[in-house]
């Protein structure tokens, strides 16, 4: 922090710098005009006091407009295409003030026969020399200060100038000593020259650009900013080392997947760190600004992350007052920043854990100010006196269940726990939902609910046809279920997992080599949420095309790659047997011929016929009785019952022999 002395310091330099670059141009335009006289004064006979007049002319115009411009004010050390241009456009514009006012005061002798009008294409030169050498002045001012780092010869020659000309003393620091790492990016396009031009000019930053590699003919074997352009065929480890290349960007925008997954590759093969330049994956603060990153965890799977939300599902959600249970959570915080950005009428977030529900509060109203309506209250599902009072204060509209108890090894351990806070408190989503006349209540549900081996899959489809059965009782709030398969970086999933396993050295620890799951991330499965939603009529369980299943080992191995090292080498991926509760494979979630279609290609409507109240409450007195035993095994055996697709991991994972 600058005391005031030294703001006064810094401001005076500011102002010495900026009349010194004035001087500098006066210098340019005494010049132009002595230029003028010089070939000019004997062939024209006109005497040297009129071009006096002109000189002064010229010269109060020219530094006008710069001024009015604020040509000054540009620090061109950082200057541009946009700087030149505006000065170019300041000097074309004093051009024509000047031409004006000249044949003004030719017209109406201002002068008294003093002022001889010089012809256009004179005047032209004259402008044309000025601005040339005005632009040729802060180039080489730019350029001079970006080889500063250099440890050359040419560099110190170039730091002596600045310091003589400039008005400054310019250090080269510890930063610019430095050596940087050098980069070479794939893609000679806009996106590669301008992270060219970006590491250029931050002389902060640890990245020095070496070569471009490009398929293009018409780039190959010349320059960019200096910068050779390779062709890929030229690139082998050879290559590199002569080079000194570390690191490799890749700056190519809207590459498919497949061609990525090819860049990644080839050039992690080569002993390279491999880095995109292109925008987050997830949303997120920054103004959609391009910025030079790792691959996320999202692009290991090199699967194109899906787009899903429509205009119709933004203006669903616009003005409505939305209620999100378990809001603090992964899906949950998440499911808040998609409906935020839809311009709600109120966000309403429901938690019993206070510290997600505080942050993601916190975040939406630093990045909406006063433009957002967003309400905390710290309640659990299974308390429906304490729903039935939120319910009423708010309102509700839409409420959106995201709220559950998702790890499955800890639920085959509290079954009674998994029952009363899924089942139940899924029940009393409903029943108050029903109570104070919400629109729409939109459930959110697994792929671990299909044909469950674990507690909690159980529970997820219990909870299903407990929906599914109240869509169907004649009540005016409407009802539907989304399922969806394992999200990328949600709380208790592999990612965290991993990265932490490497981040200590390993080993990273895996269930079974066999083992396949389907996987999204956390934008995908909040999108499928708010648009089934929106497209419900009422009772639907909507699934989602999830693609092609990735094998957990895979992503073990590409997530040690992409820490720098390798596999059975450096980490160690170890294989632990399946946790309690876990098969080897989910159940593929879309059987097209099985499923109706919807008019998002997407997404798919399970054929499921709800059951009547009547058996629901059978079966949910059956789960009460076994709650009053107190007993994790009685309340299993009776999840068993009301669940009829409920099998034990081992009858599945018996018949399983190679996924």
């Amino acid at each position: 922090m600058l005391n005031k002395e030294q703001r006064a310091e810094k401001k005076a330099n500011k102002r010495k710098t900026r009349w010194l670059l004035v001087f500098y141009d006066l210098i340019i335009m005494i010049a132009s005009y002595a230029m003028l006289v010089g070939v000019h004064i004997g062939r024209l006979g006109i005497q040297i006091h009129y071009f006096g007049i002109h000189f002064i002319l010229c010269t109060v115009i020219v530094f006008a407009t710069r001024f009015a411009w604020k040509i000054y004010r540009q620090i061109w050390r950082y200057g541009g295409i946009q700087a030149y241009i505006k000065l170019l456009l300041s000097d074309f514009q004093g051009f024509c003030i000047y031409c004006i006012v000249a044949y003004i005061i030719k017209v109406c002798d201002v002068c008294n026969n003093q002022f001889e009008e010089l012809t256009y294409s004179r005047m032209i030169a004259v402008f044309s020399v000025n601005l040339l050498g005005a632009l040729a002045i802060r180039m080489v001012y730019r350029y001079a200060y970006k080889c500063l780092d250099q440890n050359t010869d040419a560099g110190k020659a170039l730091l002596k100038f600045l310091n003589i000309f400039s008005g400054s003393k310019f250090n080269i620091d510890e930063r610019k000593k430095r050596t940087r790492i050098k980069v070479a990016i794939v893609g000679a396009g806009k996106v590669g020259n301008a992270l060219a031009e970006d590491l250029e000019n931050n002389v902060s930053s640890p990245y020095a650009p070496c070569l471009f590699i490009d398929k293009s003919e018409r780039k190959i074997g010349r320059q960019i900013h200096g910068i050779p352009v390779f062709s890929p065929d030229d690139v082998n480890e050879e290559f590199f080392y002569d080079y000194s290349i570390r690191d490799v960007v890749i700056a190519i925008p809207d590459l498919s997947i497949e061609a990525k997954k090819e860049l990644f590759n080839r050039y992690k093969n080569l002993g390279c760190n491999v880095k995109v330049y292109d925008y987050p994956r997830v949303e997120s603060n920054d103004g959609g600004k391009r910025n030079l990153r790792d691959f996320d965890i999202e692009e290991l799977l090199f699967r194109s992350q899906i787009v899903i939300q429509n205009d119709k599902t933004k203006q669903y959600y616009k003005d409505k007052v939305v209620l999100i249970t378990g809001g603090g959570g992964s899906i949950g915080s998440e499911l808040c920043r998609q409906v935020a950005a839809m311009k709600p009428k109120q966000i309403v977030v429901v938690d019993i854990y206070e510290n997600g529900a505080y942050d993601i509060q916190q975040e939406l109203r630093i990045k909406y100010q006063n433009n957002i309506n967003i309400n905390v209250e710290i309640v659990s599902i299974c308390c429906k006196k304490g729903l039935e009072r939120i319910f009423s204060e708010y309102k509700p509209d839409i409420v959106l269940n995201a709220a559950a108890h998702k790890h499955v090894p800890l639920m085959e351990k509290n079954c009674i726990e998994a029952v009363q806070n899924n089942v139940f408190g899924t029940l009393n989503i409903v029943e108050v939902s029903e109570k104070f006349g919400v629109e729409r209540v939109i459930m959110i549900s697994t792929d671990k609910a299909v044909n469950p081996t674990n507690v909690m899959g159980a529970t997820k489809r219990m909870c299903e046809m407990i929906v599914q059965a109240h869509s169907a009782s004649g009540t005016k709030t409407t009802f539907s279920s989304t399922r969806f398969g394992n999200v990328l970086g949600s709380a208790g999933s592999v990612i965290p997992l991993f990265k932490k396993q490497i981040a200590n050295g390993g080993p990273v620890t895996i269930t079974d080599k066999r083992i396949i799951r389907y996987f999204m991330t956390i934008p995908e499965a909040s999108q499928l949420v708010l648009q089934s939603g929106a497209m419900a009529e009422n009772g639907e369980l909507f699934v989602l095309d999830m693609g092609e299943p990735v094998k957990v080992y895979d992503l073990a191995e590409s997530m040690i790659r992409l820490s720098g090292m390798e596999p059975g080498i450096n980490i160690e991926i170890k294989e632990v047997g399946l946790r309690p509760g876990e098969k080897l494979y989910e159940e593929l979630l879309v059987k097209s011929e099985e499923l109706d279609r919807t008019e998002n290609e997407l997404i798919f409507i399970e054929k499921d016929t709800p059951l009547s109240m009547q058996d629901i409450e059978e079966k949910l007195q059956i789960l009460r009785d076994a709650l009053a035993t107190e007993s994790d095994d009685e309340v299993r055996k009776a999840l068993k019952r009301v669940v009829p697709t409920y099998r034990s991991p081992e009858e599945v994972n018996k018949t399983v022999k190679d996924v």
